[in-house]
């Protein structure tokens, strides 16, 4: 006789994908709300594309329609029609892919519809030559401060994004409460994945931020650093345009600057390749830009011509003649002598 459990149907799509939220990433994984937000918008994506394709409304969306031509499609209209880069493809396909293991326990009906679209692989993409700037590049980037309160704010900005080698998202959730001044100074970053570390600031970056705090004493522990004109945290894209004008007056001194695409992360990787250059070993480089692989640190290594430069000088160039050892007399006697 069947139990009561083995006759009770098996949950619908949309009861899954409330449970995936609700239990397994806050709950059971404990994901940090902007990986949580990630997944979101992957489904929020996914339920619009099956609303075009399939005439469904999310409610009436089944595990049987996530084929691995749907997923493909899906996956294609991301790449060709909202102009995603390959990673963020991938990306998605990864979230996609964490939520039908969810499923696979909780529907174990469905496992054959689920291991078919498991097996949508991974797109393979070439990586992208690291993009940096030299030192003299990045000075004329950072330029003088003017008189003008945004002028000195930017001027921080780009300092504190040099020296930390922060990632956008880190640099404008820093609070005041976040910058230690005295002693051995330092900043507090909030990582990734609620991961935290300390970077110390260099005397020049302590005293800029004394004279910031100075002009701006309304700046309370829980204020942010670096805030736009209505106090308020600066946002990614408020970043990204106050670089823009920085690059545009640099470029008067570096024209070169203009043909280059100059992003916030480019100064981060900017940052890693000077560490990297004053021999700064790669796994404190790891450690200072919050990577959780050293693997990810390496592409520092690949993209430094002249770190290659110094290691093919050391090798000998096939025309050159090589020596050949001739042992002192003394070791020859020694050896005949055996």
């Amino acid at each position: 006789m069947s139990s009561p459990k083995s006759l009770q149907p098996p949950p619908s799509f949309q009861a899954l994908v409330q449970a995936f939220f609700a239990e397994h990433l806050t709950q059971h994984r404990a994901l940090s709300p902007c990986t949580v937000a990630s997944y979101r918008d992957t489904f929020m994506l996914l339920l619009d594309f099956a609303q075009m394709k399939l005439a469904k409304s999310p409610a009436g969306i089944t595990l049987a329609d996530i084929t691995p031509e749907f997923l493909l499609g899906f996956l294609d209209h991301l790449e060709h029609e909202r102009h995603n880069a390959v990673r963020s493809r991938n990306a998605r396909l990864a979230a996609l892919r964490t939520f039908l293991k969810f499923a696979a326990h909780r529907d174990v009906a469905s496992l054959h519809v689920i291991e078919r679209a498991l097996g949508v692989p991974m797109k393979r993409f070439e990586r992208p030559m690291l993009g940096f700037l030299s030192r003299d590049e990045m000075l004329a980037v950072i330029g003088i401060p003017g008189i003008s309160w945004t002028s000195q704010r930017d001027h921080l900005l780009l300092g504190m994004l040099y020296n930390t080698g922060a990632r956008v998202s880190e640099i404008i959730a820093v609070r005041i409460s976040d910058v230690v001044l005295n002693g051995a100074a330092c900043v507090h970053l909030h990582g990734k994945g609620r991961k935290q570390r300390t970077v110390p600031l260099w005397r020049s970056t302590v005293s800029e931020v004394r004279a910031w705090l100075k002009v701006n004493p309304q700046l309370e522990a829980r204020s942010p650093l670096l805030p736009n004109r209505e106090g308020e945290a600066m946002t990614r894209d408020n970043v990204s345009k106050r670089l823009a004008l920085a690059v545009i007056a640099a470029a008067q001194a570096f024209p070169d600057l203009c043909k280059r695409h100059v992003s916030p992360h480019t100064i981060r990787h900017t940052t890693a390749m000077h560490l990297l250059q004053s021999g700064v070993d790669i796994s404190v480089i790891a450690l200072w830009l919050g990577h959780e692989s050293p693997t990810t640190t390496h592409h520092y290594v690949e993209a430094d011509l002249a770190m290659k430069d110094r290691a093919l000088a050391r090798m000998q160039e096939p025309d050159a003649k090589i020596r050949r050892y001739k042992a002192p007399d003394s070791l020859l006697a020694f050896l005949k002598a055996l």
